[in-house]
């Protein structure tokens, strides 16, 4: 599969609603990724996967210089606008695969929500390769908790209906299961000191208008033929309205897994 029509690049084609409804980060996160890694005034950041900026604004503010890759154009022009008063950020339209560093070096390597698209035997090497001598990584995820309560509950009788081939929740990973896959894929690599991982739960408020644009930037919902989608979406539409008073809490569970680079 290409990387054009990769799954990782629907998401250019929603830039806008992508931008609007994807969730940031508790700042404490943020901060404790700085604190963690011990980074220096003058520090670099190489970012992977920087979408829209959802975590490269918060990092920005602190007055790094930062490089920034991601292969979504239409992403990567909304970021160019709020990055004009950030000088020293840097963004590239490219794979990180494909990215070639050409010596350069980085105090810290952050990725939010996207380093799943990289195999890991292929990604946390790389990591490794552009850090510093004690060089960090501090990646985060936004998770479902689970197992799932109230609306998200409720509404799986409508991908059932729709998406039967869809694997139920109680069939797929743990938000525990997730967090251990990923410390195991850093150790792995035998390139990193011990994993430190911190979790930050907190919750937002859709209405369904709002919920169904988030679901529309989703890789999954977006990879249904549109008639499904449309029949989906009018599904979860309704059990929001009719169920749920209009709006929905969705929880969130923030982590962040951060590692010094162990020495050559």
């Amino acid at each position: 599969m290409s990387e054009k029509t990769a799954p990782r690049t629907t998401f250019d084609q929603v830039a806008l609603d992508y931008d609007e409804v994807r969730p940031g980060y508790p700042k404490q996160l943020i901060d404790d990724a700085v604190a963690f890694s011990d980074i220096p005034d003058s520090g670099r950041i190489l970012e992977i996967g920087c979408g829209t900026g959802q975590a490269t604004i918060p990092f920005a503010k602190w007055g790094y210089s930062m490089l920034c890759l991601d292969i979504g154009e239409e992403l990567v022009a909304l970021l160019q606008e709020k990055c004009r008063t950030h000088p020293n950020i840097e963004i590239q339209i490219r794979s990180f695969e494909g990215w070639d560093p050409q010596g350069k070096t980085f105090d810290l390597a952050v990725s939010a929500t996207a380093f799943h698209w990289i195999p890991p035997e292929i990604g946390y090497p790389k990591v490794a390769q552009v850090l510093k001598a004690e060089g960090y990584l501090a990646f985060f995820w936004n998770y479902h908790p689970t197992p799932y309560t109230d609306f998200f509950r409720v509404v799986q009788r409508v991908y059932r209906r729709v998406v039967p081939e869809w694997n139920a929740p109680s069939e797929r990973l743990s938000t525990d299961e997730k967090i251990q896959t990923t410390v195991t894929d850093i150790n792995r690599t035998g390139r990193f000191e011990e994993v430190i991982v911190k979790r930050y739960p907190w919750s937002k408020v859709f209405d369904k208008d709002g919920y169904l644009k988030l679901l529309n930037t989703f890789s999954d919902h977006r990879n249904l033929e549109l008639d499904r989608r449309e029949v989906l979406f009018r599904g979860i539409g309704t059990v929001i309205e009719e169920e749920f008073g209009g709006a929905i809490t969705r929880p969130y569970l923030s982590v962040l897994y951060c590692a010094r680079k162990r020495a050559d």
